[in-house]
């Protein structure tokens, strides 16, 4: 690891592993430092999906896809499950269906985008009730993958490369110049690169302090293993997704649907509900989400919103077991600028790339690429 330039990165989550990735394929050799025996943040408290469907049209879609041919080629890498299954929004009112049609429409030539009959849905998942059932958007490009897996096998296969070295359990305390510090130790690199977090808001207090950044906290839950190998098909969304995601502000009736929920659902608007699920390669469900945002969020998780999520979910999915094997909270950074990421040089040797909201999975590896091409490291 002495001839070629190095790399520090701070953070094993996605996005760290994200650069990492990107470090070494430009030829660095990197060190990778954590502070947990394993990444147990945001990284692992999510669905899985890579989902280009809720990205802005643009820079944030092409991103997205980038991304997505990343993570199919890194889980024939490193051996983790990872499924394109594209994505099913299904519609119950005459309202969503319109959304529908009208993202339809936007997209042609852009990318793939279909309206689909009830007939058609029910071909497609076996999972979506058909009582009430007006039809769907589908789309293809998307992408599963179990968080839990795919961190924990994709930091195992670059531990295996010579370039790549781990240090778990060493929390980073100070950043002079481009030397590192945990207590006494230190090391030295190249470039350092801030992933995490908790690290962004330890070592760089004033920056964090002065950047338009909040902190989303979101409940998520995991139902058992369905029997006898039983597939729900792609991720199932109910209409609420289409208010949350970006992707979808080209239809537009998006704000007369977006009122029609807040008379319709004003709790579930009040907590940021809109209801997912997911299958895992084991056939484990991910259900969720709520979104609170804020810097001084509650550690601990509600019931009643978890209550929320489970049945408006059972409006519009059916499973064969609906046994909750776990629950949690995760809490992640949030740009309030509308940005979808935050990049900041603080010297030449340092940089922090936070920020990147709900859409980690989604856009990591891609984002990751683009700060390592751009930045003049002086070869």
């Amino acid at each position: 690891m002495n001839s070629k330039p190095t790399a520090i990165v701070i953070g094993a989550g996605i996005l760290g592993l994200a650069l990492t990735r990107a470090l070494k394929e430009r030829g660095y050799s990197v060190r990778v430092f954590e502070r947990h025996p394993q990444a147990q943040g945001a990284s692992v408290r999510n669905f899985g999906m890579i989902w280009p469907v809720g990205q802005a049209q643009g820079k944030t879609f092409d991103r997205a896809i980038r991304s997505r041919e990343i993570w199919l080629e890194m889980s024939q890498k490193a051996g983790f499950f990872a499924e394109q299954t594209g994505s099913l929004h299904l519609a119950y009112t005459d309202l969503e269906m319109q959304v529908v049609k009208e993202y339809v429409a936007e997209m042609q030539g852009v990318k793939s985008a279909f309206s689909l009959s009830p007939e058609e849905t029910l071909k497609k998942s076996p999972a979506a009730v058909s009582k009430g059932l007006k039809g769907s958007l589908w789309t293809a490009e998307e992408v599963i993958v179990d968080p839990r897996e795919a961190v924990l096998k994709l930091s195992t296969y670059f531990s295996k490369s010579e370039d790549v070295a781990f240090h778990w359990n060493t929390a980073i305390s100070g950043i002079q110049g481009n030397t590192v510090f945990s207590g006494q130790k230190s090391w030295s690199a190249d470039q350092v690169f801030v992933c995490s977090g908790a690290d962004f808001e330890t070592l760089y207090p004033e920056v964090y302090a002065e950047a338009e950044i909040t902190k989303c906290k979101l409940q998520m839950m995991r139902l058992t293993q369905q029997p006898q190998n039983w597939r729900i098909g792609p991720p199932l969304c109910a209409g609420l997704s289409f208010i949350h995601y970006k992707g979808f502000e080209v239809a537009s009736s998006l704000s007369e649907l977006k009122s029609y929920y807040q008379n319709q659902y004003p709790e579930l608007i009040e907590w940021g509900i809109h209801v997912m699920v997911s299958q895992n390669g084991l056939g484990e469900l991910t259900i969720g989400d709520s979104h609170e945002y804020g810097l001084n969020l509650s550690p601990f998780d509600r019931q009643y919103v978890n209550d929320l999520i489970l049945n408006f979910l059972k409006t519009f999915a059916q499973f064969q077991d609906w046994s909750v094997d776990s629950a949690w909270h995760g809490i992640y950074p949030k740009m309030t600028n509308g940005a979808t990421e935050f990049v900041r040089k603080i010297d030449e040797q340092v940089t922090i790339v936070n920020g990147i909201g709900g859409a980690g999975m989604t856009l990591s590896f891609g984002l990751a690429e683009e700060v390592v091409e751009k930045m003049d490291f002086g070869r």
